[in-house]
């Protein structure tokens, strides 16, 4: 299976998952909650806001180079384009994450402690944080909790956090201008006529 098709299978297969907080093993003081101006402005459409501006941004150093280690595993670049980190998916997360909205302070709840447990476990495992581990060694580690519904009972909060992160992370991808071209999205383009539904797609439908 090419990665084209694994991710439109990917994203297919997404559905929401409850968020169980997991326990991590940091020596970082915790973060402070988002802040921010949320619901009830709108944005200056003139303005180019870079990262930053509408919220202060919640990932530590250590916690980017966790997120670029997970992402480059989820989506890596190869002969046919870049990966999640190439087209900028760490910076979404991190935007995500940082921002005062229900849902994305919920996904904060999991995926902050869900680094830390990549970085003790990763210790536990190498002797080394996940971010200086190799591909082999994280993908030791996330092939312990990549499945949820096959996650052994000691890591269904670590599969808890992963699933999530993995759906952030492809669907980053596939919103960005290279993933849209990587899959061959053609979305908003004006056309000229339309000449109806394709009759494979109405018999697929049942109309046909």
């Amino acid at each position: 299976m090419d990665r084209r098709t694994s991710l439109k299978w990917m994203l297919s297969a997404a559905s929401a998952l409850p968020l169980m907080q997991l326990t991590g093993c940091s020596s970082e003081p915790p973060p402070k909650l988002p802040s921010g101006v949320g619901y009830g402005t709108d944005p200056d459409l003139l303005k180019v806001y870079g990262p930053g501006v509408l919220w202060p941004l919640t990932l530590s150093a250590r916690q980017r180079r966790i997120a670029t280690a997970l992402c480059d595993l989820i989506v890596p670049a190869d002969a046919n384009g870049p990966g999640a980190v190439g087209v900028g998916v760490v910076g979404f997360i991190n935007e995500w994450v940082s921002a005062p909205y229900p849902q994305q302070a919920a996904d904060r709840e999991l995926i902050l402690p869900g680094f830390d447990w990549l970085d003790a476990e990763a210790e536990q495992r190498f002797s080394r944080s996940f971010g200086e581990s190799s591909v082999r060694q994280r993908s030791a580690i996330c092939d312990d909790i990549c499945y949820l519904p096959k996650a052994r009972g000691e890591y269904r909060q670590a599969a808890e956090f992963f699933a999530r992160y993995r759906d952030l992370t492809i669907g980053g991808f596939c919103t960005s201008p290279q993933g849209r071209r990587y899959l061959g999205y053609v979305g908003n383009v004006p056309s000229a006529s339309f000449d109806g539904p394709p009759p494979e797609v109405l018999k697929l439908v049942g109309v046909g």
